[in-house]
């Protein structure tokens, strides 16, 4: 039991020695972006200017102002201000945000009116850059890692401005294969993290994200800045387990309102049937009382026949007998039959054919 205490003792020191924060969580990131140096070299490679020609810059205030009460607050995560009156606002998100284009613009647009104050003239009006590094896919259709976007002229093509600017950093969809020093691409991939010896790897080599390293290094081990790290990091976790439990939640729904359409749509294909089926016991059973009709009437007709035929029969019938009582008298009077031949072939007495004679 004691070597069992003393393994787990030697893992927990191993672990603490390996723990290194990760630069995407946006209370790290804050904390590195305070240093002018990693600030400079990584506002540098955005720019795509040398460091010197970044000059020295300032950290503003992260609420910008609002004109009204009913004006949305606007609050940027890191909001620098450049030598030459550039502004950018620099935002490390984690979680899935949804309309975060539209909310970038929005910080942009936020960010370049609030430079004016009353009565101050357009030409003070200085370049304002809105940059996402994002620790999720937003643009799902591509693979660009890092995109910019400006205003244009659509029917010309050619840059209408550039005093507003969007950059958006992917950090998932940083390519394998890149492993130069230099380059926003470096920067994206310190910022996505790693182990310890993989961060101090990826900052050889680059005076910038060296120095960022050991910021890193210095944070991990400051016992105050972890506890707040951990809480920010939990925090997110918490965040993201909420936001998959909706997102798993909107899935069951769509696939639930999925089978939904698809019992309906087999309903409606099955009624659509019955519908065709009851069109045709319909046509059919009009063709029926058409035919019960008919059939009624020959019916009539035939027992009409029936009746007219009995009639005949019966008329010939009588017709037949009285031809035969006739030639019965016939043949009596001329003296073929005598009286009592003559009564027997008729059917009758002999006093009633004496009757018949008178």
């Amino acid at each position: 039991m004691e070597r069992n205490k003393m393994a787990n003792r030697t893992t927990a020191a191993i672990s603490e020695e390996e723990f290194i924060m990760k630069p995407y969580i946006d209370w790290c990131f804050k904390e590195l972006m305070r240093n002018p140096n990693t600030r400079r070299g990584f506002i540098a490679e955005l720019l795509e200017l040398s460091p010197e020609q970044i000059g020295n810059t300032i950290i503003l205030e992260n609420e910008l102002p609002k004109r009204s009460e009913e004006e949305k607050k606007g609050v940027l995560d890191v909001h620098v201000l450049l030598e030459n009156g550039t502004q950018l606002d620099i935002e490390m998100q984690v979680v899935y945000m949804e309309y975060w284009d539209d909310r970038s613009l929005f910080y942009l647009c936020k960010m370049f009116s609030s430079q004016l104050c009353k009565g101050e003239e357009y030409d003070r009006l200085q370049k304002c850059v809105h940059v996402s590094v994002l620790n999720f896919t937003y643009y799902k259709k591509d693979d660009i890692c890092y995109r910019k976007a400006q205003v244009y002229d659509k029917a010309t093509g050619e840059l209408y401005s550039d005093k507003l600017e969007l950059q958006i950093l992917e950090l998932p969809k940083i390519p394998e294969e890149y492993h130069h020093p230099d380059g926003i691409i470096a920067w994206m991939k310190f910022f996505r993290g790693g182990k310890k010896e993989d961060l101090k790897e990826m900052a050889k080599g680059n005076t910038y994200l060296e120095e960022a390293y050991e910021d890193l290094m210095e944070m991990s081990q400051d016992e105050e800045k972890r506890r707040a790290y951990e809480a920010r990091e939990r925090a997110l976790r918490d965040q993201l387990s909420l936001q998959r439990q909706a997102e798993r939640a909107f899935q069951r729904m769509t696939n639930a309102q999925e089978k939904l359409e698809e019992i309906q749509g087999k309903l409606d294909e099955t009624q659509g049937k019955l519908d065709e089926t009851q069109g045709k016991l319909d046509e059919t059973q009009g063709k029926l009382d058409v035919a019960q009709d008919n059939l009624t009437d020959m019916q009539e007709r035939f027992s009409e026949s029936q009746k007219q035929l009995e009639k005949a029969r019966a008329e010939k019938d009588a017709a037949h007998d009285q031809g035969r009582k006739d030639a019965v008298i016939e043949l009596y009077q001329k003296g073929f039959l005598n009286l009592e031949q003559a009564a027997s072939e008729y059917g009758i007495s002999i006093e009633d054919f004496r009757k018949l004679l008178v």
